[in-house]
């Protein structure tokens, strides 16, 4: 089978752009170089790989090979940048890390600047999703490396880059807001909001030490929707301690007992050699250690 890298690309931005305008303008290709390479593809497997009404999208044979063709790219970027670092280690090269919302919020920024600051030839580009999504990222290929949040078992040479505890998170006018911490019992007043976003297994645990039901009132995916709900008084949730930085001001954190952590680590790919800027962005972080 006959099927080159180029093919793969423009596959693959098709996948993801939902169209074959638009990848060509991603790709900065001509759209007919674009339907040209796709249907060269779709010869050598024999079969539609994407279907050509709007908006454009996998076929269910796109479906099950997309994930390979993702894979292969991302080998051959390694391959590539792995092969430029043998004559130049700062050798320029891009690569893609998944975070999830509250890291994005609370940690990222601070991890850009290690990275920028001691890594200048590296450029990174963020995709934001859930902890579900990500996984499945990091070994498709979509993404170089992502942050995990305790994940079991540890991937080998992943390196921790935060810990952070779960806290309620209440209005100013709470009557709790100024206590220095509260028992998770006393929270039992009020409608609870759970978060489904990279912390519920945290505060299923964080309910079974302080032998109380896990009854939540609502459980809300995006974040930013449950602090909204919490600033309208419609209840008080328990987030993890790095989405701080993503308080309005009406709102406040208070440290829930019995406590319960987090540890976000740094990974690359389980299944393929890791990408040589991943390695290099990791041992920077090993070097200078987890925030808390």
């Amino acid at each position: 089978m006959d099927v080159t890298l180029r093919q793969l690309n423009v596959f693959v931005a098709i996948a993801d752009h939902r169209g074959f305008g638009a990848a060509a303008a991603a790709l900065g290709m001509s759209q007919s170089s674009v339907s040209h390479s796709l249907a060269s593809l779709e010869r050598a497997v024999r079969g539609e790989l994407v279907r050509r009404a709007a908006p454009a999208g996998p076929t269910p044979l796109g479906d099950a090979l997309l994930p390979h063709a993702r894979a292969t790219l991302a080998a051959a970027r390694a391959f590539a940048a792995a092969a430029a670092a043998r004559h130049d280690a700062a050798a320029e090269g891009t690569i893609t890390v998944a975070v999830p919302p509250t890291a994005a919020h609370g940690l990222l920024p601070r991890l850009l600047r290690l990275w920028r600051e001691n890594a200048p030839h590296v450029e990174i580009r963020i995709f934001e999703g859930f902890a579900e999504e990500i996984t499945q990222w990091l070994e498709s290929g979509t993404v170089d490396a992502a942050i995990l949040i305790d994940p079991d078992p540890v991937p080998r040479g992943a390196v921790p880059v935060a810990t952070d505890a779960l806290e309620a998170v209440m209005r100013g006018d709470h009557p709790l807001a100024g206590e220095d911490s509260i028992e998770l019992a006393d929270l039992l007043d009020d409608p609870l909001l759970a978060t489904t976003s990279g912390a519920e297994s945290q505060l299923r645990e964080l309910h079974t030490l302080a032998g109380v039901p896990y009854r939540p009132t609502q459980r809300i995916r995006e974040l930013g929707t449950l602090l909204c709900m919490v600033e309208a008084g419609l209840g008080v949730a328990v987030v993890p301690s790095l989405a701080g930085s993503m308080l309005p001001g009406g709102l406040t954190l208070v440290p829930v007992l019995p406590r319960v952590e987090r540890r976000l680590l740094l990974a690359g790919p389980a299944t393929r050699p890791w990408h040589p800027h991943v390695t290099a962005i990791r041992d920077l972080c090993r070097e200078t250690g987890p925030a808390t």
